[in-house]
């Protein structure tokens, strides 16, 4: 990968754990199940990219 570092993974990771946290909720104050789904999904996306990045920091 050309970023060494993992800041770029880091930084990914927190926007898709933002963009999840907001599908979730408004998902959930519209009764949509799809759009709850979704956000919970971007947000574990987040999760394990921020690992990755946080991995590659300790290399």
């Amino acid at each position: 990968m050309s970023n060494s570092n993992g800041l770029g993974d880091k930084i990914k990771g927190k926007v898709n754990q933002v963009k999840g946290e907001a599908k979730d909720q408004i998902g959930n104050a519209t009764d949509n199940k799809k759009l709850q789904a979704e956000g919970k999904i971007d947000k574990a996306k987040g999760n394990i990219q921020e690992k990755v990045g946080e991995v590659k920091d300790r290399r």
